[in-house]
């Protein structure tokens, strides 16, 4: 890995970088979208590529129970498998010791899993994990973390934090038996919940480890904690990293937290939120998410944005075929899906250029200004922004900002 800083805003922490790996360049931040079985679900690798996308996601767990590492093997690795050409990295599995817990039990050796799919017993030990990414081939590898729920309290939560920093040590020693180090980069796993003294402890221990990974990733969040604990989580380990390796937060998809998460000196962030909620029939926009199922847009014969450069809005379909066809359709959901990887790309897009051009706070708060025009700001995305010298409310009536998360979408059918 190539890793160079190109700008940083002067008023916040966030900064454009180049990235460089085996399979070309990707310049950061970035967003990527999810491809948990080797496919972005509805899409084409060259249609996802089309879009402006460099850098996707796989999924270690599932790849491994299928098509499985043989298979993987003798396609020549997960980039041939799916037509992949650009940068991939892959999870670790060690998400799925929370979103598979019934059929996971955690020891030091490693995880036991029930198969989903056939009930088979599989083992995943640091050096498992690390030997199947190899298979798969990404440019990005993540260690084996010890991962739970992010509302979870307790012993366990140091527990699992300790645990993380011994199986880094693990994966890292089978990364560096392999001999590929130059073409697949490791990166860590920061863990310790919403306690900011364990957070502290696995940053300070990972840090040590710096000479022999790539990168970092912030892990353990977007699990449905509050976002004013969430976005000081971000911002205490975005500090600590080493500012010469790429920050990576785990499992961050809403607009809102990207934009946060970059101005707090995050460069990665991935999620299945933009194509999931596609499937759903809801278009993302810098008005705010759209419910194409509503039957207000029913009449509609405008594109989901007229501004917008994507396949679906520059070929006029309109609002009103897809509530027609959406979540009945399969061509509405690639429809969608095709629009909300576009959004998402224009609005990173959009970031990384005007922290090129010095404009970076002015940009959120323009952007803002649209995006939550109809429902007013979220508390949590003012204060974590003025933690970083931005204030939304410049000049504003304080009366805009709305307690909690936020509103994201339109619930009724109103007129």
């Amino acid at each position: 890995m190539q890793f160079e800083i190109l700008a940083k805003c002067n008023t916040t922490k966030a900064r454009v970088s180049r990235m460089t790996l085996a399979h070309g360049e990707t310049v950061l931040p970035t967003f990527m979208p999810v491809a948990t079985q080797a496919a972005i679900k509805g899409l084409t690798p060259e249609q996802v590529e089309s879009l402006g996308v460099t850098l996707i996601l796989n999924n270690t767990y599932h790849l491994n129970l299928r098509p499985g590492i043989k298979v993987l093997n003798k396609a020549g690795g997960a980039h041939k498998f799916q037509g992949w050409t650009r940068n991939l990295l892959t999870d670790s599995g060690g998400f799925q010791f929370v979103s598979l817990s019934k059929f996971t039990t955690i020891t030091e050796e490693g995880a036991l899993f029930e198969s989903p799919f056939t009930g088979e017993p599989t083992m995943l030990t640091p050096e498992e994990s690390i030997r199947i990414q190899h298979s798969i081939g990404a440019d990005i590898i993540m260690q084996l973390d010890d991962v739970v729920p992010s509302l979870l309290k307790g012993p366990r939560v140091e527990e699992a934090m300790e645990r993380s920093v011994r199986w880094l040590d693990r994966c890292i020693e089978q990364h560096e038996k392999s001999g590929k180090q130059n073409t697949q980069n490791l990166f860590a796993i920061v863990q310790g919940g919403l306690d900011h003294d364990l957070r502290d402890r696995c940053l300070d221990a990972m840090v040590e480890r710096k000479p022999r990974v790539a990168g970092y990733a912030i892990g353990g969040l977007s699990g449905g904690e509050e976002k004013d604990i969430f976005w000081r989580v971000i911002k205490q380990c975005a500090a600590k990293l080493p500012e010469d390796r790429p920050r990576y937060s785990m499992g961050v998809g809403f607009v809102e937290d990207l934009l946060v998460c970059f101005a707090l000196g995050v460069d990665m962030a991935d999620c299945v939120f933009p194509t999931r909620t596609a499937r759903f029939g809801v278009a993302l926009t810098f008005n705010g998410p759209l419910n194409l199922k509503l039957s207000r847009h029913a009449k509609d014969l405008s594109p989901i944005d007229e501004t917008c450069p994507c396949p679906t809005c520059k070929s006029g379909i309109s609002r009103a075929l897809l509530h027609h066809t959406v979540t009945h359709e399969t061509t509405a959901a690639h429809a969608v899906t095709s629009h909300n990887i576009t959004f998402q790309a224009q609005v990173v897009g959009q970031a990384r250029n005007a922290i090129l051009a010095g404009e970076f706070p002015s940009y959120l708060k323009n952007f803002f200004a649209t995006y939550f025009n109809q429902h007013g700001y979220p508390e949590w995305v003012v204060n974590a922004l003025r933690s970083v010298n931005v204030d939304l409310l410049e000049g504003l009536d304080d009366a805009r900002v709305v307690t909690g998360d936020g509103a994201r979408w339109e619930y009724s059918d109103t007129p």
